[in-house]
């Protein structure tokens, strides 16, 4: 069975940056599309970014995130850059395989001064 383990959370300060890392137990080449997803506290969970043969990002971290994928390391980054207090959220990547979704533990993020 797949699993997803993230990492690189942690407290930053407003404008500051962090790089998450999703890892997979198995190769991601056969995977399409892997996607970062959040949710905040009190919120329901939101889709973050994506990337397959492209990216695409939620309106609110365009021009501030970055999504990507190293296959031979089966790991996902996203990169986060000029962070905000409303970037303070749990962040889980995710992919679909043979229709099932996986999802990894979550890694928190907490961007306070």
């Amino acid at each position: 069975q797949l699993q997803l383990v993230e990492s690189g959370g942690g407290l930053v300060q407003p404008g500051g940056s962090l790089r998450l890392s999703c890892t997979a137990s198995g190769s991601i080449s056969e995977m399409p599309a892997m996607y970062w997803y959040r949710q905040a506290p009190g919120k329901q969970r939101e889709w973050v970014a994506l990337i397959d043969s492209g990216t695409n990002y939620a309106d609110s971290v365009k021009g501030r995130f970055t999504i990507s994928r190293d296959n031979a390391k089966s790991t996902v980054y996203l990169q986060m850059n000029a962070l905000k207090s409303e970037d303070t959220a749990v962040y889980y990547c995710n992919t679909v395989r043979a229709g099932i979704p996986y999802w990894g533990q979550g890694t928190l993020v907490t961007v306070s001064s």
